[in-house]
């Protein structure tokens, strides 16, 4: 079958490790399903997996891609959940220290045929096509829980957005908005600003420009060179979600001293539960909203969204279609 799969690691240039090419069928353990894929999207994660974050040298060569929609063997249209928990594990999977995400242990989702855990299959909703729905299982799933398991976010209150265009960051905004959260985002970028305010954001700054006021809870996914500025804009006890750190881990000062006077709140999150990605696929049926897409290509031209992810210059996510 057609595969997208890293062969190797560059830490320096991450393409150059990408392999488009043929891969042998999926093997089924017990208890697993093959889901025939006709959408898989791309996200951050698999460019980190080309440089040898998070992907052991001894799994290679591994098929690349946390999500995607197909049919599954009964010919039903499914979404695949990527957190794979041990079969003993119950409750949040994401709890689960023994846990991974397809493309890490078990072989990912940018093929024409994924194996997965039967428990891990969750309906697609009809008005959702193939490339949306494969949009949702990595990014949204994660903006999800960090909105409505994690912020303590309510109807009416106001919420800080920073890094405008990257997958999670548009999710944010339009989950948000659909929640009656008011919605205010930040970009280095004027495209991406203008963008951000014509998905539903109420407010778009440069990054690191004064708020008219503080907010409730900022969405954190930048790191390192938004930190400060996500702590100086949240109000008294307010939260800040953070789930990725894209521009570093290190800030240059932890600012314990505001985190302790003003009795903020810093809460990690990482991707979502199963229950979860069927909440998020309920709520976005209900409120008539869908995935950004930036750009829609075969799986046969991987290396040109790759190329175009590595670049940055995206809004919203990158599908491939099978």
């Amino acid at each position: 079958m057609l595969a997208a799969y890293a062969a190797k690691f560059n830490a320096d240039d991450p393409i150059a490790a990408l392999e488009v090419g043929e891969c042998p069928d999926p093997t089924v353990p017990e208890g697993w399903v093959t889901i025939d894929v006709r959408a898989t999207a791309l996200n951050h994660h698999d460019l980190w997996s080309l440089k040898g974050v998070g992907l052991a040298e001894q799994n290679l060569p591994m098929i690349l891609g946390c999500d995607a929609a197909g049919i599954d063997p009964d010919g039903n249209e499914v979404v695949v959940h990527a957190v794979i928990s041990d079969p003993a594990w119950k409750g949040d999977e994401t709890l689960d220290p023994k846990r991974s995400l397809l493309s890490e242990r078990y072989q990912g989702t940018l093929a024409e045929k994924v194996a997965v855990p039967a428990r891990n299959v969750v309906p697609k909703p009809a008005g959702l096509s193939f490339e949306q729905a494969a949009c949702l299982p990595t990014a949204w799933l994660t903006a999800y829980r960090m909105l409505f398991t994690q912020s303590g976010l309510k109807p009416g209150d106001t919420v800080l957005v920073q890094g405008a265009g990257g997958g999670v960051a548009t999710a944010l905004i339009t989950l948000a908005r659909a929640a009656g959260i008011r919605v205010w985002a930040t970009s280095r970028d004027e495209g991406k600003r203008t963008k951000a305010l014509e998905i539903g954001a109420h407010g778009a700054f440069e990054s690191g420009a004064r708020l008219p006021e503080r907010v409730d809870a900022v969405m954190e996914t930048v790191g390192q060179a938004t930190w400060s500025h996500s702590l100086k804009s949240l109000k008294q006890g307010g939260t800040m979600v953070i789930s990725g750190a894209t521009s570093g881990q290190a800030p240059k000062s932890a600012e314990l001293n505001r985190i302790f006077f003003l009795q903020l709140r810093v809460q990690g999150s990482t991707m979502g539960t199963r229950t979860e990605l069927a909440e998020l696929l309920q709520f976005m049926a209900n409120a008539g909203i869908s995935p950004h897409i930036d750009s829609i290509l075969p799986l046969a031209d991987a290396r040109k969204g790759f190329a175009k992810l590595n670049e940055g210059d995206v809004f919203g996510k990158i599908v491939f279609t099978v």
